[in-house]
């Protein structure tokens, strides 16, 4: 008998990381004070109550129940396109977006849209590694591309045209990023554009974290008011994080309505549509909840501003970038893995991150910390704790 095997495009993958470091904290006694997770990219507050009231307003509705369209709710798709086009002051209209369950979806959906096996899609280094895990079990290739530690984790677009120049039809980028925190300025970004553009490549750039700019750091790119950038842009976009509801999973694309319809072939054989009542509850909440929105993005801020403190006081560690929702720490152990270093931290001093190697290649100096999961009181224990 011969036995039967999975997949090896998957099977060759390791098991998804998150569990495994809280799998980590598990161990730990409680000796140090309550336990701190930095290890997921979850808000470390509570949905609004107007949003579970929507939420459940609509789930509750019987039209909710059968399948709705495969581009989205057109209510969601009007709504989310006016909030997109007022926030780059660019022409966008509903039929420029595509509603998906999460933006871990819409990356799949466009990346199987964009590419197929045998092709190759670059990354930057350090990657998302849902990104990287996506494409390898789509027999996809990666080209990464440089992002200088000294330079807070900014690819560098030598490195972007080398592996245009090499054939890849996709640069993907995230900003604010994940792993690092890093927030690509908008002259960086249209310079990757132009890039894909001379290439005849797309330009992947997700946005999971855009509500939790800066006040002070102004549109994040001018992007959609270039001449055809239907032909080379793909903006994603996570509702999980702004409006706290990643268990409803829902998230969205916006390009070119050309690309649209591609997308719309993928979605329909991958889910045929997204969640629909969640899709309808937020239509509502995006201007309804805009001011909460708001306070969140200084909540953040301050929860930033905190870390920083923190790591101001600890000369034996530096942060490579911060922003948004994480950020990328180079720790003191020269001598050890990251993952030796975070199992450490989770089991003895009650610490759960994730260690840089999980994103790339030569990333072991480094651990990923999720503060926007953490109070800014709890942030302010981890000193003792690193000491």
């Amino acid at each position: 008998m011969i036995a039967a095997k999975p997949n090896t495009l998957v099977a060759r993958l390791s098991a998804p990381p998150i569990p495994s470091v809280v799998a980590w904290s598990r161990e730990y006694k409680g000796e140090k004070g309550p336990l701190i997770d930095l290890s997921q990219a979850v808000p470390g507050y509570p949905a609004h109550p107007e949003m579970l009231r929507l939420l459940g307003e609509a789930a509750g509705q019987q039209a909710m129940t059968g399948y709705g369209p495969i581009e989205g709710e057109p209510l969601l798709r009007k709504t989310y396109a006016a909030h997109v086009a007022e926030l780059y002051g660019a022409d966008v209209s509903a039929g420029n977006i595509q509603i998906t369950a999460g933006c871990n979806q819409a990356f799949m959906c466009a990346a199987i849209a964009l590419a197929g096996a045998g092709d190759t899609v670059a990354l930057t280094n350090p990657f998302y590694f849902n990104h990287d895990t996506t494409l390898s079990m789509l027999g996809i290739g990666r080209h990464l591309v440089d992002c200088d530690p000294a330079g807070g984790f900014l690819p560098d677009p030598r490195s972007a045209e080398a592996a245009l120049a090499a054939g890849a039809k996709v640069l993907a980028v995230v900003t604010p990023n994940n792993p690092t925190g890093a927030v690509y300025p908008p002259s960086l970004l249209h310079e990757l554009f132009v890039l894909c553009r001379k290439y005849g490549a797309w330009l992947i750039l997700d946005e999971t974290y855009r509500d939790f700019l800066g006040e002070d750091d102004g549109r994040p790119h001018s992007l959609l008011s270039e001449p055809d950038w239907e032909d080379t842009l793909v903006l994603l976009y996570s509702f999980s994080k702004s409006f706290c509801i990643p268990g409803h999973r829902l998230g969205a694309i916006t390009a070119g309505p050309k690309l649209i319809a591609e997308i719309a072939k993928v979605m329909d054989n991958m889910q045929i549509c997204a969640p629909r009542s969640a899709q309808i509850a937020v239509a509502s909440a995006i201007p309804a909840l805009a001011d909460w929105r708001a306070g969140n993005r200084l909540e953040i801020a301050r929860r930033a501003h905190a870390l920083r403190k923190v790591f101001s006081g600890l000369p034996d560690w530096e942060i490579g970038a911060i922003g948004a929702y994480f950020a990328f720490v180079r720790h003191p152990h020269a001598d050890r893995s990251s993952s030796e270093v975070a199992e450490k931290l989770a089991r003895e001093a009650g610490i759960v991150s994730l260690p840089g190697a999980y994103f790339g290649e030569g990333q072991e100096r480094y651990l990923r910390l999720a503060f926007a999961n953490a109070d800014v009181a709890s942030i302010g224990l981890l000193t003792e704790r690193l000491r």
